[in-house]
Protein backbone atom coordinates (compact mmCIF):
# COMPACT_ATOMS: atom_id res chain seq x y z
CA UNK A 1 0.00 0.00 0.00
CA UNK A 2 2.67 2.36 0.83
CA UNK A 3 4.53 1.29 -2.30
CA UNK A 4 1.56 2.46 -4.56
CA UNK A 5 1.43 5.82 -2.39
CA UNK A 6 4.82 6.99 -3.23
CA UNK A 7 4.51 5.62 -7.18
CA UNK A 8 1.07 7.46 -7.06
CA UNK A 9 3.10 10.64 -6.07
CA UNK A 10 5.66 10.63 -8.30
CA UNK A 11 3.37 10.31 -11.44
CA UNK A 12 1.78 13.23 -10.20
CA UNK A 13 4.75 15.33 -9.62
CA UNK A 14 5.69 13.78 -13.24
CA UNK A 15 3.39 15.45 -14.35
CA UNK A 16 4.42 18.73 -13.91
CA UNK A 17 7.70 18.04 -15.47
CA UNK A 18 9.95 19.45 -12.38
CA UNK A 19 12.92 19.45 -14.31
CA UNK A 20 11.65 22.41 -16.88
CA UNK A 21 9.71 24.48 -13.88
CA UNK A 22 13.17 24.44 -11.68
CA UNK A 23 14.83 26.12 -14.93
CA UNK A 24 11.93 28.50 -15.73
CA UNK A 25 11.52 29.52 -11.97
CA UNK A 26 15.22 29.96 -11.80
CA UNK A 27 14.66 33.08 -13.56
CA UNK A 28 11.80 34.38 -11.07
CA UNK A 29 13.84 34.89 -8.67
CA UNK A 30 16.64 37.61 -10.07
CA UNK A 31 13.90 39.40 -11.59
CA UNK A 32 12.45 39.83 -8.18
CA UNK A 33 15.62 41.01 -6.96
CA UNK A 34 16.08 43.08 -9.87
CA UNK A 35 12.90 44.75 -9.39
CA UNK A 36 13.79 46.00 -5.61
CA UNK A 37 17.70 46.17 -5.74
CA UNK A 38 19.18 45.72 -2.73
CA UNK A 39 16.21 44.06 -0.82
CA UNK A 40 15.44 40.44 -0.49
CA UNK A 41 11.68 39.82 0.28
CA UNK A 42 12.23 36.47 1.61
CA UNK A 43 8.25 36.14 2.12
CA UNK A 44 7.30 37.12 -0.98
CA UNK A 45 9.99 35.21 -2.99
CA UNK A 46 9.10 31.64 -1.31
CA UNK A 47 5.37 32.88 -2.00
CA UNK A 48 5.90 33.46 -5.83
CA UNK A 49 7.77 30.16 -6.37
CA UNK A 50 5.14 28.14 -5.00
CA UNK A 51 2.60 29.96 -6.26
CA UNK A 52 4.50 29.86 -9.77
CA UNK A 53 5.59 26.06 -9.40
CA UNK A 54 1.82 25.33 -8.72
CA UNK A 55 0.82 27.64 -12.17
CA UNK A 56 3.47 25.54 -14.19
CA UNK A 57 2.63 22.32 -12.90
CA UNK A 58 -1.30 23.04 -13.87
CA UNK A 59 0.31 24.13 -17.60
CA UNK A 60 2.51 21.09 -18.32
CA UNK A 61 -0.13 18.83 -16.79
CA UNK A 62 -3.00 20.11 -18.99
CA UNK A 63 -0.04 19.87 -21.97
CA UNK A 64 0.52 16.55 -21.34
CA UNK A 65 -3.27 15.59 -21.48
CA UNK A 66 -3.66 17.32 -24.94
CA UNK A 67 -0.49 15.67 -25.89
CA UNK A 68 -1.56 11.97 -24.91
CA UNK A 69 -1.57 10.63 -28.29
CA UNK A 70 1.66 12.04 -29.21
CA UNK A 71 3.40 11.07 -26.03
CA UNK A 72 2.49 7.44 -26.89
CA UNK A 73 4.14 7.49 -30.22
CA UNK A 74 7.82 9.34 -29.28
CA UNK A 75 11.06 7.76 -27.34
CA UNK A 76 11.38 9.94 -25.38
CA UNK A 77 7.87 10.80 -24.09
CA UNK A 78 6.75 7.54 -23.81
CA UNK A 79 7.24 7.03 -20.08
CA UNK A 80 5.22 9.56 -19.02
CA UNK A 81 2.53 9.43 -16.67
CA UNK A 82 -0.29 9.27 -18.67
CA UNK A 83 1.32 7.18 -22.03
CA UNK A 84 2.19 4.37 -18.69
CA UNK A 85 -1.57 5.02 -17.63
CA UNK A 86 0.04 5.51 -14.04
CA UNK A 87 -2.60 8.65 -13.88
CA UNK A 88 -5.72 8.59 -15.71
CA UNK A 89 -6.71 11.77 -18.69
CA UNK A 90 -9.63 12.71 -16.05
CA UNK A 91 -7.81 12.23 -12.96
CA UNK A 92 -4.74 14.77 -14.46
CA UNK A 93 -7.19 17.63 -15.79
CA UNK A 94 -8.54 17.65 -12.00
CA UNK A 95 -5.12 17.89 -10.57
CA UNK A 96 -4.79 20.87 -13.08
CA UNK A 97 -7.30 22.44 -11.91
CA UNK A 98 -6.42 22.21 -8.61
CA UNK A 99 -3.14 23.40 -9.13
CA UNK A 100 -4.68 26.48 -11.09
CA UNK A 101 -6.63 27.67 -8.06
CA UNK A 102 -4.33 26.87 -5.72
CA UNK A 103 -1.57 28.78 -7.96
CA UNK A 104 -3.89 32.25 -8.44
CA UNK A 105 -4.80 31.88 -5.15
CA UNK A 106 -1.26 31.69 -3.12
CA UNK A 107 -0.60 34.94 -6.24
CA UNK A 108 -3.73 36.60 -5.41
CA UNK A 109 -4.29 36.77 -1.75
CA UNK A 110 -0.81 35.40 -0.43
CA UNK A 111 1.56 37.61 -2.17
CA UNK A 112 -0.80 40.33 -2.67
CA UNK A 113 -0.75 40.48 -6.61
CA UNK A 114 -3.38 39.83 -8.76
CA UNK A 115 -1.59 40.82 -11.79
CA UNK A 116 0.38 38.45 -11.32
CA UNK A 117 -2.28 35.75 -10.67
CA UNK A 118 -3.38 37.31 -14.31
CA UNK A 119 -0.27 36.46 -15.83
CA UNK A 120 -0.31 32.82 -14.08
CA UNK A 121 -4.02 32.37 -16.14
CA UNK A 122 -2.18 34.03 -19.37
CA UNK A 123 1.17 31.56 -19.22
CA UNK A 124 -1.73 28.38 -18.96
CA UNK A 125 -4.23 29.61 -21.88
CA UNK A 126 -0.97 30.27 -24.25
CA UNK A 127 1.01 27.34 -23.42
CA UNK A 128 -2.22 25.04 -24.10
CA UNK A 129 -4.53 26.77 -26.61
CA UNK A 130 -1.95 28.48 -28.39
CA UNK A 131 1.38 26.58 -28.24
CA UNK A 132 0.44 22.97 -27.90
CA UNK A 133 -3.25 22.53 -29.34
CA UNK A 134 -2.32 25.18 -32.41
CA UNK A 135 1.29 26.16 -33.31
CA UNK A 136 2.48 22.78 -32.30
CA UNK A 137 1.19 20.38 -34.94
CA UNK A 138 1.28 23.00 -37.59
CA UNK A 139 3.98 25.24 -37.99
CA UNK A 140 7.79 25.06 -37.80
CA UNK A 141 7.93 28.18 -35.54
CA UNK A 142 5.93 26.80 -33.31
CA UNK A 143 8.65 27.31 -30.46
CA UNK A 144 9.23 30.92 -31.67
CA UNK A 145 5.92 32.34 -30.51
CA UNK A 146 4.65 29.31 -28.31
CA UNK A 147 7.38 29.95 -26.00
CA UNK A 148 6.41 33.15 -24.82
CA UNK A 149 4.59 30.95 -21.98
CA UNK A 150 7.84 30.36 -20.51
CA UNK A 151 8.93 33.67 -20.70
CA UNK A 152 6.32 34.44 -17.97
CA UNK A 153 8.28 33.48 -14.88
CA UNK A 154 9.89 37.09 -14.79
CA UNK A 155 6.54 38.62 -15.24
CA UNK A 156 5.05 36.92 -12.66
CA UNK A 157 8.06 37.85 -10.28
CA UNK A 158 8.05 41.47 -11.69
CA UNK A 159 4.39 41.73 -10.96
CA UNK A 160 4.68 40.51 -6.70
CA UNK A 161 7.45 43.18 -6.37
CA UNK A 162 5.67 46.14 -7.52
CA UNK A 163 2.60 45.34 -6.20
CA UNK A 164 4.03 45.29 -2.65
CA UNK A 165 6.54 48.01 -2.80
CA UNK A 166 6.42 51.52 -3.65
CA UNK A 167 9.00 51.71 -6.24
CA UNK A 168 9.12 52.44 -9.97
CA UNK A 169 8.03 49.81 -11.73
CA UNK A 170 10.39 49.57 -14.43
CA UNK A 171 8.99 47.32 -16.39
CA UNK A 172 11.17 48.58 -19.78
CA UNK A 173 13.50 45.53 -17.07
CA UNK A 174 10.82 43.11 -17.17
CA UNK A 175 10.53 42.78 -20.98
CA UNK A 176 14.05 43.02 -21.16
CA UNK A 177 14.21 39.37 -19.33
CA UNK A 178 10.67 38.42 -21.36
CA UNK A 179 13.03 38.89 -24.36
CA UNK A 180 16.12 36.97 -22.95
CA UNK A 181 14.06 33.99 -22.58
CA UNK A 182 12.25 34.19 -25.64
CA UNK A 183 15.09 34.17 -27.98
CA UNK A 184 17.02 31.58 -25.85
CA UNK A 185 14.46 29.05 -26.53
CA UNK A 186 14.54 28.48 -30.13
CA UNK A 187 17.86 27.61 -29.95
CA UNK A 188 17.44 25.72 -26.53
CA UNK A 189 14.49 23.69 -28.53
CA UNK A 190 15.85 23.20 -31.91
CA UNK A 191 19.01 21.54 -30.18
CA UNK A 192 16.95 19.12 -28.40
CA UNK A 193 14.64 18.30 -31.37
CA UNK A 194 17.70 17.84 -33.37
CA UNK A 195 18.32 14.68 -31.17
CA UNK A 196 15.07 13.22 -31.45
CA UNK A 197 13.97 14.55 -34.39
CA UNK A 198 12.94 10.94 -35.86
CA UNK A 199 10.44 10.75 -32.36
CA UNK A 200 8.88 14.26 -33.88
CA UNK A 201 8.88 13.06 -37.58
CA UNK A 202 7.11 10.06 -36.15
CA UNK A 203 4.48 12.27 -34.07
CA UNK A 204 3.62 14.30 -37.06
CA UNK A 205 5.00 17.50 -35.06
CA UNK A 206 6.24 19.52 -37.88
CA UNK A 207 9.76 20.89 -35.50
CA UNK A 208 11.75 22.60 -37.33
CA UNK A 209 14.73 20.32 -37.66
CA UNK A 210 12.41 17.82 -39.25
CA UNK A 211 10.85 20.08 -41.90
CA UNK A 212 14.37 21.93 -42.64
CA UNK A 213 17.82 21.35 -43.37
CA UNK A 214 20.59 20.61 -40.39
CA UNK A 215 22.61 23.67 -41.59
CA UNK A 216 19.35 25.62 -41.97
CA UNK A 217 18.38 24.41 -38.74
CA UNK A 218 22.01 25.15 -36.79
CA UNK A 219 21.97 28.43 -38.64
CA UNK A 220 18.86 29.59 -37.41
CA UNK A 221 19.95 28.58 -33.59
CA UNK A 222 23.49 30.52 -33.89
CA UNK A 223 21.15 33.92 -35.01
CA UNK A 224 18.86 33.60 -32.06
CA UNK A 225 21.89 32.70 -29.81
CA UNK A 226 22.85 35.99 -30.62
CA UNK A 227 19.68 37.33 -30.25
CA UNK A 228 19.55 36.07 -26.73
CA UNK A 229 23.37 37.87 -25.67
CA UNK A 230 22.29 40.80 -27.57
CA UNK A 231 19.41 40.90 -25.54
CA UNK A 232 21.26 40.24 -22.22
CA UNK A 233 23.46 43.75 -22.64
CA UNK A 234 20.24 45.90 -22.47
CA UNK A 235 20.29 45.60 -18.93
CA UNK A 236 23.52 46.22 -18.34
CA UNK A 237 22.76 49.96 -17.97
CA UNK A 238 20.40 49.30 -14.77
CA UNK A 239 22.63 46.50 -13.76
CA UNK A 240 26.52 45.99 -12.49
CA UNK A 241 29.83 44.37 -13.55
CA UNK A 242 28.70 41.16 -11.69
CA UNK A 243 25.97 40.78 -14.27
CA UNK A 244 27.99 42.24 -17.27
CA UNK A 245 31.03 39.39 -16.30
CA UNK A 246 28.17 36.58 -16.29
CA UNK A 247 26.44 38.58 -19.46
CA UNK A 248 29.71 38.72 -21.73
CA UNK A 249 31.82 35.53 -20.18
CA UNK A 250 28.46 33.10 -20.86
CA UNK A 251 27.67 34.40 -24.03
CA UNK A 252 30.61 34.06 -25.59
CA UNK A 253 30.41 30.45 -24.78
CA UNK A 254 26.88 30.29 -25.77
CA UNK A 255 27.70 32.13 -29.63
CA UNK A 256 30.73 29.78 -29.79
CA UNK A 257 29.08 26.22 -29.49
CA UNK A 258 26.49 27.26 -31.45
CA UNK A 259 29.13 28.89 -34.08
CA UNK A 260 31.28 25.10 -33.78
CA UNK A 261 27.74 23.47 -34.25
CA UNK A 262 26.87 25.15 -37.08
CA UNK A 263 30.25 25.16 -39.05
CA UNK A 264 30.31 21.84 -38.35
CA UNK A 265 26.82 20.56 -39.98
CA UNK A 266 28.29 22.79 -43.14
CA UNK A 267 31.13 20.56 -43.45
CA UNK A 268 29.37 17.28 -43.37
CA UNK A 269 30.57 16.21 -39.75
CA UNK A 270 28.50 13.91 -37.11
CA UNK A 271 27.43 16.62 -34.65
CA UNK A 272 26.09 16.10 -30.93
CA UNK A 273 23.67 18.82 -30.79
CA UNK A 274 22.61 18.12 -27.18
CA UNK A 275 25.64 19.24 -26.07
CA UNK A 276 24.25 22.56 -27.36
CA UNK A 277 21.28 22.20 -25.24
CA UNK A 278 22.89 21.39 -22.08
CA UNK A 279 24.69 24.59 -22.77
CA UNK A 280 21.71 26.23 -22.92
CA UNK A 281 20.72 25.01 -19.71
CA UNK A 282 24.14 26.18 -18.15
CA UNK A 283 24.20 29.45 -19.75
CA UNK A 284 20.54 30.93 -18.96
CA UNK A 285 21.73 29.84 -15.01
CA UNK A 286 24.77 31.82 -14.95
CA UNK A 287 23.35 34.79 -16.48
CA UNK A 288 20.28 34.49 -14.19
CA UNK A 289 22.66 33.34 -11.32
CA UNK A 290 24.81 36.83 -12.27
CA UNK A 291 21.90 38.90 -12.27
CA UNK A 292 20.26 37.93 -9.02
CA UNK A 293 24.23 38.26 -7.15
CA UNK A 294 24.42 41.50 -8.55
CA UNK A 295 21.11 43.30 -7.62
CA UNK A 296 21.73 41.37 -3.53
CA UNK A 297 25.37 42.40 -3.35
CA UNK A 298 26.18 45.44 -5.53
CA UNK A 299 23.97 47.81 -4.23
CA UNK A 300 25.60 46.94 -0.82
CA UNK A 301 29.16 47.18 -2.08
CA UNK A 302 28.50 50.73 -3.83
CA UNK A 303 27.27 51.98 -0.39
CA UNK A 304 30.35 50.99 1.34
CA UNK A 305 32.76 52.06 -1.02
CA UNK A 306 30.84 55.43 -1.38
Amino acid sequence: MEEYFVERVKAYIALTKPRVIELLLIAAIPAMLQADRGTVHLGLIILTLIGGWMGAGAANTLNMVVDYDIDQKMRRTEGRPLPKHSVGKNQALIFAVLLTIGSCGILWFLAHSLLAAVFILITIFWYICIYTKWLKRRTSQNVVWGGAAGCMPVMVGWAVIVDNTQGAANWWQAVVLFLVIFFWTPPHTWALAMKYRDDYKAAGVPMLPVVAKPAAVTRAILIYTVATVITTLLLTPVAGFLYLAASVAGGICFIVRAWQLHMRVRAGHTVRPFQLFLLANVYLAVVFIGLALDAVFLPSLMEIFS
